[in-house]
């Protein structure tokens, strides 16, 4: 039995950078959404694919790290790809808004397909619940959901396997109405978890007079946990002396919404940023 659907594992993806010796750390996470184009009606459908994160695990870098895994035995693939052109100007496309920590960049999935690569994607039109589509379904808190991820850096030498954490909806109303921009899920996330996907877990029960959740779908894209700060005072002097910063077990959501309007931007105003091949060492 399995509650993700087995290919939402291959939508994400390990982000990392080059350490000061050449070294790979990895320190984010990203996941692919596929963008539906308009195509005749007798034609097959066709996704332009988005690398999707959050705006602080690209900025200050030149280049980073992508690692997808082969489909047979051999080791992961990274790919180095950098994220300005000549000239300064960013492959990678931020949301306008300051507080919408999301960015995307257009990637060409048929270079991953060249090198057999395992990936799949979030379809825009068929996975993906925006906050209108979670209040059609009731969705309120309390709900369970999923944290897919690579917290800490957890990534094997040479493959990726992705951490999946339950959670649950702590907090939407605000945002349901408008009244914020992100939600609150109780779920730990920690350094690595950041431009992680949320989905949603498919349950069968549900009290009188509402619907279950019955759909597996990306919901948000984690930003970071919520920090729980207390303050040390000095009993000679009264003065705060030392300030400690604790994981208070929340974790700030941007809602979909967001992700599809960035991926909307980005396939407006950028053409695309090929995948250049890091060989493996």
């Amino acid at each position: 039995m399995a509650l993700i659907p087995p290919f939402y594992l291959d939508c994400v993806v390990a982000i990392g950078m080059r350490g000061p010796d050449n070294s790979k750390q990895w320190v984010g996470t990203g996941f692919l959404v596929g963008r539906l184009s308009h195509t005749p009606a007798n034609a097959a459908s066709h996704y332009h694919v988005f690398l999707v994160t959050n705006k602080h695990v690209l900025q200050n870098k030149t280049t980073v790290i992508f690692r997808f895994n082969p489909q047979n035995d051999e080791g992961a693939r990274d790919y180095e790809i950098p994220l300005y052109d000549p000239k300064g100007e960013p492959f990678w496309t931020g949301h306008p808004l300051k507080d919408i920590d999301v960015a995307c960049l257009l990637i060409n999935p048929k270079i991953l397909e060249r090198h057999q690569a395992r990936f799949a994607y979030f379809a825009g039109d068929k996975h993906i619940l925006t906050l209108k589509h979670m209040r059609q379904m009731g969705m309120s808190e309390g709900d369970f959901i999923y944290v897919l991820g690579f917290p800490m850096g957890f990534v094997a030498p040479d493959r990726q396997y992705v951490v999946a954490r339950s959670g649950s909806v702590a907090r939407l109303r605000d945002t349901m109405e408008g009244r914020c921009v992100d939600y609150l899920i109780d779920a730990f996330v920690f350094p690595g978890n950041s431009g992680g996907p949320v989905i949603t877990k498919p349950e069968i029960v549900s009290i009188d007079g509402t619907h279950p959740v019955s759909q597996s779908a990306l919901i948000g894209i984690i930003t970071g946990y919520v920090p729980f700060t207390d303050v040390a005072i000095s009993q000679r002097t009264q003065r705060p002396r030392i300030v400690f910063e604790e994981n208070s077990g929340l974790a700030a959501v941007v809602p979909s919404d967001y992700i599809l309007e960035t991926v909307d931007l980005c396939f407006t105003t950028k053409t695309s940023a090929t995948v250049a091949d890091l060989p493996n060492n």
